[in-house]
């Protein structure tokens, strides 16, 4: 069976099981914690491709501390009028989502959607009305979460933050990711608000997170590579607009409560996203983020 729910998460499972993939959702979150794949061509390379800290609390009663977590519909502390009540990172990761459907299941993969509406716990927090789409996809060595969000609205506009915080498991010590020469950043780890505000531009051929690197890209290219030696993963982007690599090491990794030890040499951060500036949905409107993940 191409996939199996279960009463907290649905599992994937490639149809070529013994060649292919398989993926893990928790309905808390919509949070994919697991995605097991081979590099082509090498039926010996069954690897787990995310990273989850072995701290991570999967019960429900936090965001989970790896996989893929979906922030909306703000990016770090809330900063619009709208979202004054919310916590860092909105609420998306925070809540269980329905299972929807199967959108797909043949002989090149699976896909089910998970979706998130208002609630009395959101209300609380959080006025607007919004619809969120969640399609996670497994193809035998390639993951797509593409985000859908819906304003349902009649009269109002929709301002929001959409991002996917996806830890790829790799030793970050040796990662290597492009093409973001030339590009435009912020620097999120500079001391002074004014300084954290001030776009550089990026003169690496390829971007390391050997320090701490918290660093939000404008015009995001639509192919990312993330390689080391001996592996690598490709993110093929639509829709978003930025691109922030994260790395804590141990200058704030060692302050993270649910991190595991040394677990910042064992992932880096490449997270597609809407979040220099709010993206506005008018009514009736939908906007689609997509990302492939695939091994190379």
């Amino acid at each position: 069976m191409p996939y199996r729910k279960a009463n907290d998460r649905v599992l994937l499972e490639h149809p070529k099981a013994r060649e292919g993939s398989t993926a893990e959702i928790l309905f808390f979150g919509a949070t994919v914690i697991s995605w097991r794949a081979r590099a082509k061509g090498d039926p010996d390379d069954l690897k787990e491709r995310l990273f989850v800290s072995s701290k991570a609390v999967l019960d429900g009663s936090k965001a989970v501390r790896g996989g893929i977590p979906v922030v909306f519909p703000c990016f770090g502390a809330p900063e619009h009028p709208d979202h004054s009540r919310l916590p860092q990172h909105g609420f998306a990761r925070n809540q269980v989502w329905a299972f929807d459907s199967v959108v797909t299941d043949n002989d090149d993969g699976v896909s089910v959607r998970l979706t998130l509406q208002p609630n009395s716990t959101v209300a609380k927090l959080y006025t607007k009305d919004f619809q969120l789409d969640y399609v996670v996809t497994l193809a035998e060595h390639e993951l797509s979460t593409d985000i859908h969000v819906s304003n349902p609205s009649a009269s109002e506009v929709l301002d929001f933050h959409a991002l996917l915080h996806t830890y790829i498991r790799a030793p970050a010590n040796q990662v290597a990711i492009s093409p973001l020469l030339g590009k435009l950043y912020i620097d999120k780890t500079e001391r002074s608000l004014e300084a954290r505000n001030t776009l550089k531009e990026e003169k690496r051929g390829t971007v390391d997170v050997r320090t701490f690197t918290d660093s939000v890209y404008e015009d995001a290219p639509r192919r990312v590579d993330v390689s080391w030696p001996g592996g690598g993963v490709e993110l093929k982007l639509d829709g978003f607009t930025t691109l922030t690599i994260w790395n804590p090491q141990a200058e704030v990794g060692s302050k993270i409560g649910d991190m595991e030890e040394n677990g910042w040499e064992r992932f880096v951060c490449v997270e597609p996203g809407y979040v220099r500036g709010f993206k506005q949905l008018g009514p009736g409107k939908t906007w689609v983020g997509q990302q492939t993940l695939a091994v190379e």
